[in-house]
């Protein structure tokens, strides 16, 4: 029962590591693509905005 319990435990902390490393992946290409849309206008190449 205790090895059962341990089992799951770890199963859970697995998961949410790895649902924590896609969200942070997801900000950092957000991130990025904002930068990019910066530079883009401040070099002129953008649509304006």
């Amino acid at each position: 029962m205790k090895r059962a319990l341990a089992l799951l435990l770890i199963a859970l902390f697995t998961v949410s590591l790895l649902g924590g490393c896609n969200t942070m992946r997801g900000a950092g290409q957000d991130i990025e693509e904002g930068g990019e849309a910066i530079q883009e206008s401040a070099n002129g190449d953008g649509d304006g905005y």
